[in-house]
Formats: structure tokens, C-alpha cells, sequence
């Protein structure tokens, strides 16, 4: 199996779909993004698990199509924020309090 960094697949996403989804916008791509939640939201219901391979695969590939038409290097962003753990108490495991199912 393939293995490849997120930067390297940002990378790909780009090279495969950049010219695409800059000419369709940010507005409108964000909405293609959260019809793929959608759908992903559904697999997670139905719990066929080759469908949910493919519906965490759209996500990744919009959420890193989203964060190359924002200028944002999505892994040194999340590796930035949760590089180290939480970004509230620095803990891996997490040892906040929960509030409301959010992280931060």
C-alpha cells in the first residue's frame, strides 16, 4: 500500500483537481465538501465499511482541496495545533472536561 504524507497528498489533490476547483470557488467547493459529510454521515449510519473507506477518502481529498484554495498547509496547521496533544491541557489522552461534544 501507497503511503504518503498529508502535505503529499495535499500535493496530489492540487496537482489532480487545483485548476477545477479554484475556477469553481471557495464558496461553491465548500459546499461540494459538505455534501461529502453528508454522504460520509450516512456510511458511518449504514456501517458498510468499504463505502465509509471511500466516503473518509472524499472528505480528506475536499477538506485538502478547501485548505490549498484558503493558502493553509493543512498537515503544519493540524500539526501545529494538535502536534503535541490537546491543545488545551497538552494531553495525550485528552484530560478536559468535556463541554457540549466539542474540542476546542
Amino acid at each position: 500500500m501507497m503511503q504518503m504524507t498529508v502535505a503529499e497528498f495535499q500535493k496530489k489533490i492540487e496537482e489532480t483537481y487545483y485548476a477545477r476547483d479554484s475556477a469553481r470557488g471557495l464558496a461553491r467547493t465548500f459546499q461540494w465538501f459538505v455534501e461529502e459529510v453528508g454522504e460520509l454521515a450516512r456510511g458511518l449510519r449504514d456501517g458498510d465499511q468499504e463505502r465509509l473507506r471511500g466516503e473518509f477518502a472524499d472528505v480528506l481529498a475536499w477538506l485538502a482541496t478547501l485548505a490549498s484554495l484558503a493558502g493553509v498547509d493543512l498537515e503544519s496547521a493540524a500539526l501545529s495545533k494538535y502536534g503535541a496533544g490537546c491543545p488545551k491541557c497538552g494531553g495525550a489522552p485528552c484530560s478536559c472536561k468535556e463541554r457540549a461534544g466539542r474540542r476546542s
